[in-house]
């Protein structure tokens, strides 16, 4: 097949959508399949033999790790070479847009796939009031597809009782030629409790930002004896992070990529 694929986030972004993107294509790359990717321009124009078309944006003001990059006429063009079988659009929002229009006008199936919960996300920036708006405005986009997936089950009952169709679950899974317990690593270990690996050792994962909140383990830190906190990651929230975790034995690691994101840890 000729699979588009439209996400408002990719490389060389890092979070879990563009982890779950990279896999996609990288599998159906191995089953034969073409893909294209269109994306805000991370300066890439491939990844894994599949092509990657950028479309230039500018940073949102609320996270400006995210780009925001509009339709625009020349994305009809590269479809229209590329012929796509099947479009498929992540989160759509503002450039997923493309896709489902040129699914419609040329009747090509369309897939999309719901990876980021925003409505609840308004309560952290102050912008709850439009929660109602946005609902009206995900249920009419993603109507339009034949099948919305979701990542989880709770996300799949959240859309169905807000009026979105076709719901399915597309389940997570984990590399198990990157995770296996033979590599653990009293180093990683000691890295990440900075010089402390015996001691008991709290680690998160993901974006810094408000909608995590990743503030509610500060209690579960301190209530646990001599625990150290490890926080894998970066985002608009760091700095306040770092202020409410002040006094505390937090190590803020930054990202992590390749070989050191199996973090190897020796639990034993």
């Amino acid at each position: 097949m000729r699979v588009a694929l439209f996400t408002e986030t990719f490389l060389p972004k890092v979070d879990g959508i563009v982890t779950r993107l990279r896999h996609t294509i990288d599998h159906l790359q191995r089953m034969g399949d073409q893909v294209l990717v269109v994306a805000p321009d991370g300066g890439l124009t491939e990844y894994k033999g599949a092509r990657i078309y950028g479309v230039s944006g500018f940073p949102l003001p609320l996270y400006p790790e995210l780009k925001l990059a509009l339709p625009r006429p020349s994305i009809g063009y590269v479809l229209k070479r590329f012929n796509p079988e099947i479009i498929h659009i992540v989160n759509p929002a503002v450039l997923g847009l493309a896709g489902l229009f040129y699914s419609k006008i040329h009747n090509i199936p369309l897939i999309a796939s719901y990876h980021t919960h925003l409505p609840e996300y308004l309560q952290h920036y102050g912008l709850g009031m439009l929660e109602g708006l946005l609902w009206e405005l995900l249920k009419a986009g993603h109507n339009q597809a034949a099948l919305n997936l979701c990542t989880s089950t709770a996300m799949m009952q959240e859309l169905s009782q807000h009026g979105i169709e076709r719901v399915d679950l597309w389940q997570r899974g984990v590399d198990t030629e990157m995770f296996q317990p033979h590599l653990a690593s009293q180093e990683m270990r000691s890295r990440l409790s900075q010089g402390h690996p015996e001691k008991p050792l709290l680690l998160y994962v993901g974006r810094l930002s408000a909608e995590k909140e990743i503030e509610q383990i500060k209690p579960v830190l301190e209530a646990i004896p001599d625990a150290r906190l490890a926080l894998v990651g970066n985002g608009p929230h760091r700095q306040a992070l770092e202020a409410h975790f002040i006094g505390t034995p937090t190590h803020f690691v930054g990202y992590l990529q390749g070989s050191r994101a199996r973090f190897r840890l020796c639990l034993r």
